[in-house]
């Protein structure tokens, strides 16, 4: 059985400290490439296998693109979000669907309950359920079904791995991160998600990040106006609170986060992080990823400063803050 990086594989990237006491660490892998897609930092093990999860979409997106789809602005950058489900959020959804004469009963992810708190409160008050719409997926889904429609694909079967979407979705995570996939399983939204190394992922994000919209090549310009329009709507990679919205907001990078402790960031000079916590644990990645930039110097202490007081980074004792989750010294 294929497998993730092993404990022997990887190194310290995060400590949890309370009231002075070191009471857990993260562990994991983390690659740094410069803005030319050189190696210019490794902590642990960057060759091994990961699963992407939600950290792939950005790949996905542009393939989903490449293959047809036509968007911009939020509906662009909603393709490769993963969105908390607030009403703002499904309104666009909705548009993306409506203009390509689809529904939200045309969606394939399961139903779930908005992440965000004040939209879930709200949703009980109303007697209201889980709907398809709601799902943190359902962008990247309303995304793959415009593909679907633009090149005449059926939009029946469109997560299977032999449909053509997937396909073509499957050649393009190769492209850009310059190896074979591994594995293929099933994401938590139904999606086919492809295992690749930690290193393939940094270069397939790297090469989305650096993209030129005025590049003569589509797959470099679609990249170009998805990071685009991204930065410029960071409410629509997440939503309020979350680690991606921030980052993008605060330090102006792009930023996209996975199940399991996954974070790719590119900082605008496009020098790029991917890194994987072993424990599966994601409440440290985005600091961790930040201060890997600012070691690189692409972006600024100042800044990473602002960022991680903006962060849920907060450890507390009796509701009052005795502690914080912070980088690991040696990164």
């Amino acid at each position: 059985m294929l497998e993730t990086l092993t404990a022997r594989d990887a190194v310290e990237l995060a400590i949890v400290e309370r009231s002075g006491f070191v009471e857990s660490r993260h562990a994991g892998a983390a690659i740094v490439l410069s803005p030319e897609g050189e190696v210019i930092a490794q902590h642990g093990n960057a060759e091994a296998l990961i699963l992407p999860r939600s950290s792939l979409k950005p790949l996905q997106a542009v393939a989903s693109l490449t293959a047809g789809a036509v968007l911009d602005g939020e509906q662009l950058a909603l393709g490769t979000a993963s969105h908390t489900g607030t009403d703002r959020h499904v309104e666009v959804v909705r548009e993306m669907l409506t203009a390509a004469g689809l529904t939200e009963d045309d969606l394939a992810c399961p139903p779930a309950w908005p992440s965000d708190a004040a939209t879930r409160r709200e949703m009980i008050r109303d007697h209201a359920g889980e709907a398809r719409i709601r799902m943190n997926c359902s962008g990247k889904h309303a995304l793959m079904l415009r593909a679907c429609v633009a090149t005449g694909w059926p939009t029946a079967g469109y997560l299977e791995p032999a449909h053509p979407l997937q396909v073509h979705i499957r050649e393009v995570v190769e492209r850009l991160t310059g190896e074979r996939i591994a594995h293929t399983a099933v994401d938590g939204c139904g999606a086919p998600v492809h295992a690749i190394t930690l290193a393939g992922l940094a270069r397939g994000i790297h090469r989305i990040g650096s993209a030129s919209e005025r590049s003569p090549f589509a797959l470099h310009r679609v990249a170009g106006a998805l990071v685009r329009a991204v930065r410029e709507n960071p409410w629509t990679i997440a939503g309020p609170g979350e680690p991606d919205t921030i980052a993008t907001e605060t330090l102006g990078v792009f930023s996209k986060g996975g199940a399991e402790g996954v974070m790719v960031m590119v900082a605008p000079d496009a020098t790029t992080v991917a890194l994987k916590m072993l424990d599966g644990s994601g409440r440290a990645a985005a600091v961790v990823a930040a201060t890997l930039l600012a070691r690189a110097g692409a972006v600024s202490e100042a800044d990473v400063a602002e960022l991680t007081a903006a962060l849920p980074l907060d450890i507390l004792g009796g509701g009052q803050p005795v502690g914080a989750v912070r980088p690991a010294p040696g990164i």
